[in-house]
């Protein structure tokens, strides 16, 4: 049985939509409960907790499993198992990144033009102090904890901080000097649980069901049928994740076909198939896809 830490704030919504696409959906009183819990044998303790703090509590084994940033582990540099990305975040299936930004007029074109004392306020000090200490800055790091954009030039000269759209920054008039790190969500263990044999098989079991989401996220599956005499045409304009089913029907010369295909560019698809000789077609959702 696995003790399960997930993500508040900004991962939340996406985290649990997520686990309810993968059958783990989790239940709680309300929004602002830390306690949760979620209907699977394998799992019989859940908390709600922030993303900064989860690889640490991964590390002092004070849960099993969890969901947290690459981006934290690395601040925290908790060692930690992880058992792959996950890639969603907040708003879309992109990376977030952490990135260096300075104001649009300031003179600065790499880290490496920065002035000593330059006052650089972030939400990441150590990942921040580190990747001073490789350009040779020296520089004051002030701690953030939020609202790290507005802070420049008033308070600061310069950030580090996420950024996944990049609309934050450029609604702030800063730009990007660097990238320090490109950070996917992971799906992460405390070690000692993790050479658990009978604990790595749950975590691994979870982590397909995950994987399986996410992977079938903008995928539907296209049934139809078509005649012997037009069956290569229509395989010839169809998109497959591998390679179509097609299985001959009992009693005639039509053959059902099936494939999953993405979602986007189905509007054009189906009339294509249907010119081509398909027909009884059906779009069908799909909630998970596993090799």
């Amino acid at each position: 049985m696995l003790s399960l830490v997930l993500p508040k704030g900004s991962l939340e919504r996406a985290t649990f939509d997520l686990f309810d696409a993968a059958d783990l959906t989790v239940r709680r009183g309300s929004e602002r409960d830390y306690r949760a819990s979620v209907d699977d044998p394998r799992i019989d303790r859940v908390r709600v907790l922030r993303p900064q703090e989860i690889p640490t509590y991964l590390e002092q084994g004070l849960f099993d499993l969890g969901i947290t940033g690459r981006d934290w582990i690395t601040e925290t540099a908790a060692d930690v198992v992880s058992l792959g990305e996950l890639k969603y975040s907040k708003a879309t299936s992109n990376p977030v990144r952490v990135i260096i930004a300075v104001p649009n007029d300031a003179p600065w074109q790499s880290a490496a033009d920065l002035p000593e004392g330059v006052r650089i306020s972030t939400e990441f000090p150590a990942m921040t102090e580190r990747y001073l200490a490789q350009h040779g800055v020296k520089a004051r790091v002030v701690p953030s904890y939020g609202a790290t954009e507005a802070k420049v030039p008033d308070i600061v000269d310069a950030i580090v901080d996420l950024t996944e759209t990049g609309s934050s920054l450029r609604k702030n008039g800063l730009r990007i000097l660097d990238t320090l790190l490109v950070s996917y969500t992971e799906l992460v263990a405390n070690r000692e649980a993790y050479e658990d044999p009978n604990k790595r098989a749950a975590m691994e079991d979870i982590a397909l069901l995950l994987q399986g989401a996410i992977r079938a996220r903008g995928n539907v599956l296209l049934k139809l049928n078509v005649s012997d005499a037009q069956l290569q045409e229509v395989l010839g304009i169809m998109p497959s994740l591998s390679s179509p089913t097609v299985t001959r029907l009992a009693g005639g010369e039509m053959h059902a076909v099936e494939s999953v295909v993405a979602k986007h560019g189905v509007n054009t698809l189906i009339p294509a198939i249907k010119a081509a000789g398909g027909r009884d077609i059906l779009e069908i959702p799909i909630s998970k896809i596993v090799d």
